[in-house]
Formats: structure tokens, C-alpha cells, sequence
């Protein structure tokens, strides 16, 4: 037999090229990527500014927990406010404007156990009432809650 030059026995196996490799990455990844860590790096800053200003808030509820007497519970409510508000309009509130003023910026109403605590019990001569649990669970749902006032750019 004779070699035909179109002889199957002349045929290869089919050459498959190589894989495609991952890297280097096409140039649309390079924008998803960086618009994903763009993306990240906002919400982590985002979260840090947030965290750093509740600070007067942990700090707050950590000597909120030390307190005993209701006397120091109210001072600790009004620095919590003057944190946030200027010194103008919160110190010259006494008795039941600064009661109206926390209550304003709560969404829960203030006890009248609590509004008495803080109205009567500060003042008087004799030693401090105990705190009660109500007094000390509205004053840390306060610190941890309030709102602040808006910001009005002058």
C-alpha cells in the first residue's frame, strides 16, 4: 500500500490552545474594583465619624451606671445636653422648662415618677431620694436616644 498524501494516517489530534488565564485582569475589573472599594472606604469612614460622635454617649452611660443619688443623675443628663446644644440655650433652664426641654427631645414621654425625681429631689436639703429603676432606665434611654437639634449654619 502506498501512502496517499490525504491518507487519514497523516492527520493530527486537534491542538487545543492554552487556557486563558485570570490575570492580568481586563480593564473593566480595574473599575469595578476600585468603585467597590471607593464604596467601602465611604461606609467605613461613614461608620467611624458616627461612632466617634457617640462618644459623649458611652461616656455618659458608662458614669450613668456608676451613679446612686438623683442629684448626679440630673448632672449628668444636662452635660449629655450641653454636648450637643449650645451652653446659651440650655443653661438658664431650671425646673420645669428643663424637664419640658429633655422631654421635647425624647420621643418617649417622661414619667411623672421621673419628672418629680428630677424637679424635687435635686433641691432639697435632705439626702437624695434613691435612685429608682424607672429614673435610671428613662435617663439611659435618653442619653442613648435624644435627638439633636439641627444644625443651622450660620
Amino acid at each position: 500500500m502506498s501512502k496517499d498524501p490525504t491518507s487519514l494516517d497523516r492527520l493530527h489530534d486537534i491542538a487545543m490552545p492554552q487556557k486563558v488565564s485570570w490575570w492580568p485582569l481586563a480593564p473593566g475589573w480595574y473599575v469595578v474594583i476600585g468603585i467597590v472599594l471607593a464604596v467601602v472606604i465611604f461606609f467605613v469612614c461613614r461608620a467611624w465619624k458616627s461612632w466617634r460622635a457617640d462618644a459623649y454617649r458611652r461616656a455618659a452611660l458608662r458614669e450613668l451606671a456608676a451613679a446612686d443619688d438623683v442629684a448626679t443623675i440630673a448632672e449628668i443628663l444636662r452635660r449629655t445636653a450641653l454636648s450637643v446644644t449650645s451652653r446659651h440655650e440650655i443653661a438658664g433652664k431650671t425646673g420645669t422648662a428643663w424637664l419640658d426641654w429633655l422631654a421635647s427631645k425624647f420621643p418617649e414621654t417622661m414619667p411623672e415618677s421621673v419628672r418629680h425625681q428630677l424637679s424635687n429631689s435635686i433641691y432639697s436639703k435632705a439626702p437624695s431620694e434613691p435612685v429608682t429603676s424607672e429614673l435610671r432606665d428613662y435617663a439611659s434611654s435618653w442619653i442613648a436616644g435624644h435627638q439633636h437639634p439641627p444644625v443651622t449654619g450660620s
